[in-house]
């Protein structure tokens, strides 16, 4: 039998302009974290709060 997933693809999207620029992988064998970075957003050109969505 196959073991369940621990991990799941999300999507981080900028708080400013809403489009999500980047894809990473989290734990959800703990809970969902609630993640915000601060990461480059090509749309704006500068620096944003990006925040965790799910597809």
């Amino acid at each position: 039998m196959a073991k369940a997933k621990k991990r799941e693809a999300v999507w981080l999207e900028c708080k400013e302009c809403g489009q999500r620029n980047y894809r990473t992988q989290i734990n959800v064998s703990q809970g969902t974290p609630k993640l915000e970075l601060k990461k480059f957003c090509k749309h704006e050109r500068k620096r944003t709060v990006h925040k965790l969505r799910r597809k």
